[in-house]
């Protein structure tokens, strides 16, 4: 019975944070689809303003398009709060173990948190490049699917690398035009230039967003690796929002823990005397935690997200590799993933990742501790109920 009893609970609290995370997701996403947009589509010169960003994508997309990649966070996002929480919950049990109260310091928070953070941007980037692809490519202008004929007389490699890309023609043919001044022999040039993988797109850049956008596509064209891409700033970016985000909300916790004793007869000695807090007040702490972490991370997210949007295909790694390419930029910048020619957009779209980031936070926490105190109250209900049945 015991052991029923424990598959319940567990049973019930994996519910509970799964449909927390869905729900916050859901009801935010909007706000992430405009901040990624602005952070994008900007650049120093030009500024993409929130309504510019939600007129593109209604115009191209419909409302649907606000919603592009959301499955895909959705998923990343339960499996790396899972991580972040669980790996929280992990080492602070480490901390307190052999203390006489159940207590964790703000600065063990801290430093837990930034732990936790990691381990989430390892599990979540895979999903998150993928889901910013998606909407990137809601407001975006999509050619029209060429024929099929058209994509079968492109080069084997071309197709390889990328299934059913047809190279631009006009670009290709300008780049044979430029050539025909020299001396060759050779009865197809324009064939010969589409063996060669840097021509995919007839111009010698790499292809859209637009054209590498599902997973099948990515490992094909840039490889495993670029999944992870950007994790250096991603990396920097979870650990600091984790750490602000566990410390405030143990800080908070804390100071509403010692408002609540003040008054009290008998002083309590520790904080499991003083009674727990109302899932009101620790939803709000945890909402206003969210938007003090990510503003303090958002400069290394307008980094990851520039940086996933870049097509980097795997030919070009291995170059870099083999001439030991070096990261443009300052010592920091080259260590946190930095480009230098975003240093000054780095703060776009700060509010909209402030606000959605505290609301999905307080949303996360608040129906989490309603949907388990319904499910732990309705199911001793359910047994009471069948036991008098039998009887």
């Amino acid at each position: 019975m015991g052991e029923w009893l424990k598959n319940q609970l567990f049973v019930s609290h994996s519910i509970a944070a799964v449909g927390s995370v869905t729900v916050a997701t859901a009801v935010t996403y909007p706000l992430d689809t405009i901040k990624v947009l602005i952070q994008v589509g900007s650049n120093s010169g030009k500024q993409l303003t929130s309504l510019q960003a939600l007129n593109r994508v209604r115009s191209l997309s419909g409302n649907s398009g606000l919603y592009s990649g959301f499955g895909w966070l959705t998923v990343g996002k339960t499996l790396g709060l899972g991580a972040r929480f669980g790996a929280y919950e992990i080492l602070t049990a480490y901390c307190k173990d052999g203390r006489e109260y159940s207590y964790v310091y703000v600065s063990e928070a801290l430093m837990a948190g930034m732990v936790a953070g990691a381990l989430e941007s390892l599990v979540c980037s895979p999903f998150e490049l993928i889901k910013l692809r998606a909407q990137v490519t809601s407001a975006s202008r999509v050619p029209r699917s060429t024929p099929v004929t058209e994509n079968r007389a492109a080069a084997p490699i071309i197709a390889k690398l990328l299934p059913g890309h047809t190279p631009d023609k006009k670009a290709l043919n300008h780049f044979v035009t430029l050539l025909s001044t020299l001396t060759s022999k050779h009865p197809n040039l324009a064939g010969a230039l589409l063996e060669y993988p840097w021509m995919m797109t007839g111009s010698g850049k790499a292809p859209s967003v637009c054209d590498v956008r599902k997973l099948s596509s990515i490992i094909s064209l840039e490889g495993w690796g670029a999944l992870w891409r950007g994790i250096r700033s991603g990396l920097v970016r979870d650990s600091i929002f984790g750490g602000v985000f566990f410390s405030g909300w143990q800080f908070m916790n804390d100071v509403m823990l010692n408002w609540k004793a003040v008054g009290m007869d008998p002083i309590p000695r520790s904080n499991e005397e003083v009674g727990s807090l109302s899932p009101l007040s620790v939803s709000l702490a945890a909402g206003f935690s969210g938007s003090i972490a990510a503003a303090a991370s958002h400069c290394f997210d307008t980094a990851k997200c520039r940086s996933q949007c870049t097509v980097l295909p795997k030919y070009i790694s291995m170059e870099r590799n083999l001439l030991r390419w070096t990261r443009p930029g300052n010592r920091f910048e080259r260590y946190t993933g930095i480009h230098p020619a975003d240093r000054n957009i780095l703060f776009r779209g700060l509010g909209l990742r402030m606000a959605r980031s505290g609301f999905a936070s307080f949303m996360i926490v608040g129906s989490y501790y309603l949907t388990v105190n319904y499910l732990v109250s309705e199911g001793p209900k359910k047994r009471g109920s069948k036991e008098n049945k039998l009887l």
